[in-house]
């Protein structure tokens, strides 16, 4: 087949292959022995053409988040040959136009690499209408320009598959179906124009848009600055700048480390976006709240068999500590790291007065209509004198909404109908039979199974406000997802009845399970708080029957066998709650889904201690009554922030609990157990690397008390004099979930007087990450 002359002088290849021009040529010049054809020369350019796509959230929505499609104008696309995530002056180039569309010219002798979208700040996301905040680089592969002949779009989806493929040295054609099946679109659709797209597919694809393009726009950010890779508190043996650091003790320390780091490169700085601080990014993540059980409780209990097994099957921290006690002020810190002075569980408009008075009005009290049975009373103080109403705080609840992402809080036995913001109540028309524990031994005693015949009445405060991380933040209970994204969850002992409820009238097509439906669904939140009730998570409460005297057998605070004087049937009860809801969330289509990274988080609220070294890790060492929130100043730097009263009395820590991970990647390591010392602020800062919602190098970004490094708190110390006199700066400072620290050889951890375990000595014996996926 002869080849005109003007296509041998310039071949354009609209959206073919760079590598493939020459087998196109081939094919079109005869080849397999006609000698009657002879070659055609060798093309001198070939054009490639496509498009940059981009996404923007629509703020504001009551469900959850929505997102506009359109494209980057101004972007400048170029082969980056050097891959150093820049298009330098030498590299060939073109500008995208107001439909994000390019087209680029390229020598025959440039060398064949991937296409990069060079997003500066001057140009402009057509999604939003507004500029580039923040520079960003996107790409798309060489496989992937060879597979389109009908456009190359080059998109955060685009540039997910090639960073899968650099992390786990696999295949481009593998990692494309990875990611269609994790997100759930078609493989023609992940790939594709997101604007040309339509219905779920678009939906999914511009959900996971938005989370890719803001890491990938924090990997240029590590880059540009000149990070150095890993993060500093990502490295093995722990962070290498504290040796040798003033206001830091060196007993944690290895004398002789080095920081042999090196400024990031653009391959380093995309897989560091997606581990920060060495905390693999998650889909989904369920946190089991439990209550009022220290390790000792619950480690080797024989009234908790199903619970120990599950630790053994997954990892495990097993020096985590609580923040306080009761339950509010943990809550309330697993919200946003800082119980903000909170030591009772009060309601949350208690001295909630003036500046500080409740928004989200009408109040639920007893005079709204359909609430006439609501305990919850419209104004309220206590001795304490603490503002219970949190304003203005970050949380993780709205810096979730802000990303993009969703946040779900499942609880368990609220009334039918009820307002989520009060306590549930007592109901005779609710009534189940005795919840029947299975027996067990304790102390060499044999416990009896404690059923009855009676009938037990639904009891009064099944469902607490107080067990609820966000309840405390005005901003959550104002947000506009606050009723939709809080939900119902099934499994208790009077669910089958609550239809019978006299109290509320319950909604049309009322959902007694939504964790249940969504599972099934798979419309779960990213970050998933689930929470049973006072009998399921081993609380207790009296709960008497119908005849007035007999007693629940396994979820009363009175003691009427061996197993309730020494608390095990309500260890029992709880230990089958959890082990049914960790199989329900195992069974979903969702875990099953390899490609989709899922965490469940077994733990307590707090442990039992209350002397001793009750807790670590950013609480308020000593007791001491100096402590004060910080305060971000125009100029960066941090000051006391003395608004809050009597901040002084919270933050002081009530011991150790069991803290278990399990994740349905079939390749992550198991049975990992890690010793370091860590607390519900290292938990809210590990959240936060998790999701994507901080920096390392800009402390502001973690939220209040989460930020408070061994670093840090070393650069604020004249802020922070409830830790001049630490003896021990490591135990007293926060740091993610990361298994990276390595204690020194006669490094003795401490331990709090409720731990189950021997004080240990030296390093665990193994560092692998918790969280690892592989």
């Amino acid at each position: 087949m002869p080849v005109p002359q003007k296509l041998a002088r310039s071949r354009v290849l609209t959206l073919s292959a760079i590598a493939a021009a020459t087998s196109i040529l081939a094919a079109c010049g005869g080849g397999s022995g006609d000698s009657s054809t002879t070659t055609p020369p060798a093309a001198e350019s070939t054009t490639l053409k496509g498009v940059v796509t981009a996404s923007a959230l629509i703020p504001g929505s009551a469900t959850d988040p929505n997102f506009a499609a359109g494209y980057y104008q101004g972007a400048v696309v170029c082969v980056d040959a050097n891959n150093n995530g820049r298009c330098d002056s030498g590299e060939t180039s073109a500008t995208t136009d107001a439909k994000g569309a390019f087209s680029l010219i390229l020598a025959n002798t440039t060398t064949p690499a991937a296409l990069i979208a060079d997003i500066g700040t001057s140009a402009t996301n057509t999604a939003s209408g507004a500029k580039v905040a923040s520079r960003n680089v996107l790409r798309a592969s060489l496989d992937q320009v060879k597979e389109n002949a009908g456009g190359i779009v080059i998109s955060p989806l685009s540039s997910e598959v090639q960073r899968l493929v650099e992390a786990n040295a696999s295949k481009y054609a593998d990692e494309k179906a990875n990611v269609a099946a994790r997100i759930g679109v078609s493989a023609t659709s992940v790939l594709g124009d997101v604007n040309t797209v339509t219905g779920s597919d678009k939906a999914a694809l511009l959900a996971e848009a938005s989370v890719l393009d803001k890491r990938f726009t924090y990997a240029i950010t590590k880059l540009d600055r000149g990070d150095k890779f890993p993060d500093a508190l990502a490295v093995a043996g722990g962070d290498p700048r504290l040796v040798g650091t003033g206001g830091v003790t060196q007993t944690s320390l290895d004398a002789s480390a080095k920081d042999s780091r090196a400024a990031i490169t653009f391959a380093q700085s995309q897989q560091a976006a997606f581990a920060i601080e060495g905390v693999p990014r998650y889909d989904h993540i369920f946190i089991v709240m439990l209550e009022n059980k220290a390790s000792s409780s619950i480690v080797n209990s024989p009234w908790a068999p199903k619970i120990n097994a599950l630790l053994r099957a997954g990892n495990q921290l097993t020096s985590y500590y609580a923040t306080g006690n009761p339950s509010e002020p943990n809550y309330t810190a697993l919200g946003a790291a800082d119980d903000f002075g909170i030591t009772d569980d009060s309601q949350w408009n208690c001295d909630a007065t003036g500046a500080n008075a409740p928004e989200d009005l009408p109040l639920p009290d007893n005079t709204q209509p359909g609430l006439a049975s609501s305990p919850f009373a419209a104004s309220c103080t206590q001795a304490a004198a603490v503002n219970h109403n949190i304003k203005n705080s970050p949380n993780l609840f709205n810096a979730i909404t802000a990303a993009g992402m969703t946040w779900r809080t499942y609880n368990e036995s609220m009334n039918p109908g009820q307002d989520i913001r009060t306590d549930s109540v007592a109901d005779t028309g609710v009534t189940a039979s005795d919840h029947v524990y299975a027996a067990g031994t304790l102390n060499n005693n044999t416990a009896s199974v404690g059923s009855t015949t009676a009938t037990f009445a639904l009891p009064a405060g099944l469902y607490k406000t107080k067990h609820h991380p966000g309840m405390a933040y005005q901003n959550v209970r104002s947000a506009p997802e606050f009723k939709y994204s809080n939900r119902t969850m099934g499994g208790g002992q009077w669910d089958a009845n609550l239809k019978n409820t006299t109290k509320y009238a319950i909604p049309s097509n009322y959902d007694y399970d939504q964790l249940g439906t969504d599972l099934a669904s798979g419309k779960v939140g990213n970050l998933n708080f689930v929470i049973p009730d006072q009998c399921d998570d081993m609380h207790g409460i009296s709960v008497k029957a119908t005849d007035g005297t007999t007693v629940a057998s396994d979820c009363s605070s009175v003691a009427n066998n061996v197993a309730n004087a020494t608390g095990g049937a309500i260890i029992t009860r709880g230990d089958n709650y959890v082990s049914a809801l960790v199989k329900k969330i195992e069974d979903s289509p969702l875990w099953k889904n390899p490609q989709k990274r899922v965490a469940i988080v077994l733990m307590f609220d707090e442990g039992s201690a209350t002397s001793g070294f009750n807790s670590c890790c950013g609480w308020n060492p000593g007791n001491s009554t100096v402590a004060l929130p910080l305060k971000k100043n125009a100029d960066g730097s941090f000051s006391q922030d003395t608004t809050v009263v009597n901040y002084t009395k919270g933050n002081r820590g009530h011991g150790e609990s069991i803290f278990g991970i399990l994740t349905n990647q079939a390749g992550a390591p198991k049975g990992v157990s890690d010793n370091d010392a860590y607390s519900h602020f290292a938990f809210v800062r590990t959240l936060q690397d998790m999701f994507g919602l901080a920096d390392p190098a800009v402390d502001s970004s973690y939220m209040n008390r989460s930020k408070y490094t061994e670093s840090f708190i070393a650069a604020n110390i004249l802020n922070l004099p409830e830790y001049a006199g630490s003896a021990d700066t490591h135990f007293d400072a926060v740091r993610p979930i990361n298994h990276a620290w390595k204690a020194p050889a006669s490094y003795t951890q401490k331990q709090s007087a409720d731990a189950a375990l021997s004080v240990q000595t030296g390093p665990d014996a193994s560092q692998v990450n918790v969280w690892a996926l592989k």
